[in-house]
């Protein structure tokens, strides 16, 4: 069972949500929250698998909500993604380092809304696609940062991040490297060791970020070996 926090200030969207999600067999709505603050103390309280959180909210904003959240170790397994009506905006790069593990707008699909909570309960990342084509955009101006954290990672670990980058999930990666889907998954969670990383989301940045993954790689799958 997938039990979901939802935090939003606007009534009429949490209950359009748990409406959606409470008619699935396999997720439950343990709590609903007006704020970040509130939302934070039911995340201590429930400890859910997956907190929706809107990005703009009154007392404590979904940024801060997130980066108190990802700063508790009792609620590491608490994956956060936020909820935004605006797309790309300044605050998506401050939540993703804060440690959402991603991004969805609120016009999404009902179809697509239940397959991403889904997504995010198995800790991959998360972006919707337009704020994923918006954040590749931004990155293509962007110099990127390479710093010596690359030289902490294995040639395989890299190779890892970067398919991570692409999109790919850890069925695809291991296809690609030729091997089990469990040691793609060790390459990954050993990368997101050594680089400090919450989720894959924050691996995504630091991809482009480092210059791993040049924002042209983005968007196309990489060629079978």
């Amino acid at each position: 069972m997938i039990r979901v926090l939802l935090v939003d200030d606007q009534p009429l969207i949490r209950s359009g949500f748990r409406a959606l999600l409470d008619n699935e067999d396999d997720i439950e709505v343990v709590a609903e929250a007006a704020d970040g603050a509130a939302g934070v103390a039911l995340a201590r309280e429930h400890v859910p698998d997956i907190a929706l959180v809107d990005i703009q909210m009154p007392v404590v904003d979904g940024i801060e909500a997130t980066r108190r959240i990802a700063a508790e170790e009792a609620l590491a397994g608490v994956h956060v993604v936020i909820l935004t009506n605006y797309g790309l905006d300044e605050y998506v790069f401050d939540a993703l380092r804060a440690g959402a593990a991603g991004f969805l707008v609120k016009d999404i699909e009902p179809e697509d809304f239940l397959h991403a909570v889904r997504v995010a309960a198995r800790g991959d990342a998360l972006l919707a696609p337009s704020i994923t084509r918006k954040l590749i955009d931004r990155y293509v101006s962007r110099p990127p940062r390479p710093g010596p954290v690359l030289d902490e990672l294995t040639n395989r670990e890299r190779e890892a991040v970067a398919l991570v980058a692409q999109g790919l999930s850890t069925e695809e990666i291991a296809e690609h490297m030729v091997i089990s889907p469990l040691t793609a998954k060790t390459h990954v969670n050993r990368a997101m060791t050594k680089l400090h990383a919450r989720d894959r989301a924050q691996l995504v940045v630091f991809a482009y970020e480092s210059g791993l993954v040049s924002p042209q790689e983005r968007g196309t799958r990489p060629p079978r070996p």
